[in-house]
């Protein structure tokens, strides 16, 4: 709790973030072009979610401790140089206390810089270029220190002692496939194993949220990770598991969190109720619910429902739908079918009496 307390009181410094970006995403239930999906930009950018994301998933010693004070979010520095593609994605710049202190100068420090530099990568689908990707963004954040560095000291960067600082790659994975892009970089270029000494290479992190499971999310007891537990849910089985959750440890999560935390909860529950098809009047109780720190009862009735049941009910409706539809086309072909063959007995019937009128006909100028 000491920690928690910590995050609280800094993070309240924090502006408030409250936008929520439109996505295409695979989801379930009801389509529809006002589905949303919480920008993973807005997670990751938050300092308190961040610090959370980093101790939660990594076991390196740096980020261990890490609180949300030592997180600068940099990412709009990079914008310019790659643009819409790296929109979704996030850099953190984490401060290194123990780096620094017992150097005599700036310039000294400099050299060996006193920060990481987290590089977080959101996808929902498997992307097998994402090393590249990540090599692309690396080299750009890179660059740009290094610019930043000589227009503080020229010359700087060519310097024996200066070193460039630790870039972690990270992709965080919502999707419900496995993840089978290759981790090491150097897996993506051509006879690697026989060129491997030219060849440039790292290993990204890898946090695929299907991975864990709802009991392990809940015991971490931090906001980040409820935020993992709702987006984890992919089909009706995953809701009715969340939807069993214990109410009091769900509270007990969002008793204490900074206003600015629950904006993005709350952006994470209306995408939610958007991919179940949830009415309006629902989703802004679940709203409500969520601001009065009760995510135990957002959907009291629901509770009670089998949501596979449900959904077997509805299939089953439909099915009988689909086979009245196809009986009601039978019995149309049926009558278009009769239609015809009266169409083409009357053409008979007349055709037979055009023959006995030309009969007729004939019979009296012979007489």
């Amino acid at each position: 709790m000491k920690r928690k307390t910590t995050e609280v009181k800094s993070a309240e410094r924090q502006p408030v973030k409250k936008s929520v970006a439109g996505v295409k995403r695979k989801g379930y239930g009801k389509s529809s072009v006002h589905n949303r999906d919480i920008s993973s930009k807005d997670v990751f950018s938050n300092p308190v979610l961040c610090a959370q994301f980093l101790r939660d998933n990594f076991d390196i010693p740096f980020l261990q401790n890490v609180q949300p004070e030592d997180i600068e979010d940099i990412s709009s520095r990079y914008h310019p140089y790659l643009g819409t593609e790296f929109e979704s994605d996030s850099v953190q710049k984490i401060r290194i206390l123990d780096i620094g202190k017992e150097k005599d100068s700036v310039v000294e420090a400099e050299n060996e810089p006193p920060f990481l530099i987290s590089l977080i990568d959101h996808k929902s689908l498997v992307d097998y270029d994402v090393a590249m990707q990540l090599l692309r963004y690396m080299m750009c954040i890179w660059t740009a220190y290094k610019k930043e560095l000589e227009a503080k000291h020229e010359g700087i960067t060519r310097r024996k002692e200066f070193r460039y600082p630790v870039i972690i790659p990270i992709v965080y994975f919502e999707g419900e496939a496995k993840w089978t892009a290759a981790r090491n970089f150097r897996e993506r270029i051509s006879r690697e194993s026989q060129f491997r000494k030219w060849i440039p290479d790292f290993r990204y992190e890898l946090v695929t949220v299907c991975a864990y499971s709802n009991e392990e999310l809940l015991n971490r007891g931090d906001e980040m990770s409820l935020i993992m537990l709702i987006n984890k849910i992919q089909n009706d089985a995953d809701l009715e598991q969340f939807l069993r959750l214990p109410a009091d440890r769900l509270n007990q999560i969002v008793k204490d969190s900074p206003e600015h935390v629950i904006d993005i909860i709350v952006s994470a529950m209306e995408s939610l109720c958007f991919k179940i098809d949830v009415s309006a009047e629902e989703r802004l109780k679940c709203v409500r619910k969520v601001r009065e720190r009760e995510m135990g009862y957002l959907w009291e009735n629901m509770e009670k429902i089998s949501i596979q049941e449900e959904r077997r009910r509805t299939e089953e409706q439909r099915k009988l739908a689909e086979e009245e539809r196809a009986r009601t086309e039978e019995q149309r072909k049926l009558a278009e079918k009769e239609r015809c063959r009266a169409d083409e007995a009357e053409e008979k019937l007349k055709a037979a009496e055009e023959m006995i009128r030309q009969l007729k006909d004939s019979i009296g100028r012979i007489e």
